[in-house]
């Protein structure tokens, strides 16, 4: 039993943590550049069935001869079929990773982590604001709501990029919004093709209306528009234990054990990497840390 520091409680079975069971890459879809998304099933059908995971936790994606890396899960949490990651080709595992093609294999190990608090903020408004690759990790969050929209009040997906061509699941923002959830996308950069809006996640985020007393903040991305975006939600005086944050430092064994992803007393994959902000704040802006 993993104790989150979310508060929730995530049940796992240990014997996906200690070894990595091979999972056959079923497809793949394109997402932006440099990104992709792998949907992966265990070889094993027995495995299949008894893996499950909450919306926020990773996994240790391994690739033999070249190592694992720890990947959010960006698929649906109630749906068993397949286990979706959204990979971006950043170093020697990941590279790995996209030379890799369907009915190749890879090991998987978790799932991992600490998960958003999607029973905790029922009856709530919940305002996301993420940006780049900070979406993935948020979208079974998404999924988990749009299938008990009635359990939640106002819903807003703030997500940002640097450019239209970098924002991610630009496919799906219809249906979110025919779910009741109010989609609303920036780019840092806009051209002539581009009809939204434009500037940092951040500073739309200080444009919106929200009730402080009954609305949990969830955020993921670019450290530092996280830390803006939390500096504009206690500015709105929303309480530090409403804020809620996902973070990734350089998780390396998913187990607490390398020392890799150390923040204050916490270890990122152990005790992350969803963090209550109230938990985080003596540590969040103290350099070396």
């Amino acid at each position: 039993m993993i104790t989150s520091s979310t508060d929730q409680s995530v049940e796992t079975n240990t014997n996906h943590l200690l070894e990595p069971h091979w999972a056959e890459i079923t497809a793949i879809t394109p997402e932006i550049e440099g990104v992709s998304t792998y949907w992966l099933k265990f070889t094993d059908p027995l495995e299949q069935a008894a893996y499950s995971f909450q919306p926020g936790q990773f996994n240790m994606v391994y690739v033999p001869g070249f190592g694992e890396a720890a990947i959010s899960i960006c698929s649906d949490s109630q749906d068993r079929s397949l286990i979706g990651h959204s990979i971006r080709f950043v170093g020697n595992v990941t590279h790995a990773i996209s030379r890799l093609k369907v009915g190749d294999v890879v090991g998987l190990r978790g799932p991992f982590g600490t998960s958003w608090p999607v029973k905790q903020m029922e009856g709530k408004d919940v305002f996301i604001a993420c940006g780049g690759i900070g979406l993935p990790p948020l979208r079974p969050a998404l999924y988990h709501i749009i299938r008990n929209r009635e359990k939640y009040g106002k819903v807003t997906l703030l997500y940002g990029a640097r450019t239209a061509s970098d924002l991610m699941y630009t496919n799906e923002y219809d249906s979110w919004r025919e779910a009741n959830i109010d989609v609303q996308v920036t780019v840092d950069r806009g051209d002539s093709s581009w009809n939204g809006r434009i500037g940092v996640v951040p500073m739309w985020f200080y444009n919106f209306r929200i009730d402080p007393r009954k609305t949990a903040v969830l955020t993921c991305g670019p450290e530092i528009m996280i830390r803006f975006v939390i500096f504009e939600a206690l500015a709105r005086r929303v309480p530090p234990e409403s804020i809620y944050v996902s973070l990734e430092r350089n998780m390396k064994c998913g187990q607490g054990s390398c020392g890799h992803c150390q923040l204050g007393p916490y270890f990122i994959c152990k005790d992350g990497p969803v963090f209550r902000f109230d938990a985080l704040q003596p540590f969040f802006n103290v350099e070396e840390f």
